[in-house]
């Protein structure tokens, strides 16, 4: 089995694998689809993965904790690891989940509040751990991998629904000439962060960093 996971309650994996797309309806009453259980995993998946690096890294403060976390749950190694599960096999969509984004990852956040509800957290956790994490995650690799604060902000954005507009301006008399770049990152029309730096790419970097530091939690 692709899940690797013997479900009590068969409905809530048929819940968790079908895709908005394929919206049912049961005796008439509201749509059913996976979101509502990847709301619920979303939660579940942030905190075990925030249980496991604390007492991984003993040693490390707040700040690295909650980048090795941001890294770890992103769409990206989601999306990754469904795939690498054969998630594509079992969801039901009607459209090409290998072209649409995050389906797979969404639908792996969906199983994992699947099995909460199914199992509780103690059995979801050994899940998370034994099947997700251990198999798929290399952490020494994360430890090194540069985060990206812009596509993180992108994605938070995206998730809550919510609008991320960046503002970006040249001023070449701050650095005796040499190109400067001032990026204000607004977040329904308020601006949240401020950054600059030699090229626009590094200025949004750094006011989506600032963002996360002063205003939003990841």
């Amino acid at each position: 089995m692709v899940l690797k996971y013997r479900p009590k309650n068969i409905g809530l994996f048929k819940l968790a694998l079908t895709h908005k797309s394929a919206t049912f309806k049961v005796n008439g009453y509201e749509p059913m689809n996976n979101e509502r259980l990847e709301y619920l995993g979303d939660a579940v998946l942030n905190a075990v993965v925030a249980d496991m690096l604390y007492h991984h890294y003993p040693m490390k403060n707040e700040g690295f904790l909650t980048k090795m976390r941001a890294k770890i749950v992103s769409r990206d190694t989601l999306n990754r690891i469904a795939e690498e599960i054969g998630l594509e096999k079992v969801i039901e969509s009607n459209i090409d989940e290998s072209l649409s984004g995050n389906v797979l990852g969404n639908a792996l956040e969906a199983i994992i509040g699947a099995i909460f509800l199914d199992a509780g957290f103690n059995k979801t956790r050994s899940y998370i751990i034994s099947n997700i994490i251990n198999p798929h995650i290399e952490l020494r690799n994360f430890e090194s991998h540069t985060f990206d604060y812009k596509s993180q902000l992108i994605e938070w954005s995206q998730k809550h629904h919510v609008e991320v507009i960046f503002e970006d301006f040249e001023n070449p008399e701050e650095n005796g000439g040499q190109p400067v770049f001032i990026s204000n990152v607004k977040v329904e029309d308020k601006v949240l962060g401020c950054g600059k730096g030699t090229s626009k790419k590094e200025a949004q970097q750094n006011a989506a960093k600032d963002a996360f530091d002063h205003h939003i939690e990841i």
